[in-house]
């Protein structure tokens, strides 16, 4: 089975892919909020306080620290096998900012035990919505089917 999610529906990917990776034939995550203690701990960020209503507010509650702490992908990553994953990121993105997705890939390289492919995609002109243009979102889920085709051995009978 192949999932996919972007921004906070991202976060759902990461801690599905975290705590049972072994269900998922291929995971696609568009811009994910996977960073998501060190977000919500920087308040210099444009979105971070108004944030902290919905997520809790780890700076100045203990017990939201540690909720966080116990789902946000980036901080449960572990060495073990993962699915094979496509991420996405925005250079413009101003709500999941560009480094958040690569570092997650990055420690996910260095921790992960197996040889799954595992991309990182930077759109370099895109925001948080993704590419623009009339039908550039078009090209984007084609690139994440052929990448799910790819990755699960899905062949043309």
């Amino acid at each position: 089975m192949a999932i996919t999610g972007g921004s906070a529906g991202g976060t759902l990917m990461g801690v599905v892919v975290n705590e049972a990776p072994e269900l998922w034939g291929a995971v696609v995550s568009h811009v994910p909020f996977v960073d998501v203690l060190n977000t919500m701990l920087d308040d210099s960020l444009p979105l971070t306080p108004i944030e902290w209503p919905e997520w809790g507010n780890p700076i100045t509650d203990q017990d939201a620290y540690e909720y966080i702490l116990s789902y946000s992908p980036y901080d449960q990553l572990e060495a073990k096998d993962y699915p094979p994953m496509l991420v996405t990121a925005g250079l413009n993105d101003p709500r999941v900012t560009y480094w958040e997705p690569a570092k997650y890939v990055a420690k996910l390289r260095h921790l992960k035990t197996d040889d799954n492919l595992l991309f990182l995609k930077t759109e370099m002109g895109a925001g948080h919505g993704g590419r623009s243009g009339r039908y550039e979102y078009l090209r984007v889920i084609a690139e994440a089917m052929a990448f799910v085709l790819h990755a699960m051995e899905i062949k043309e009978d």
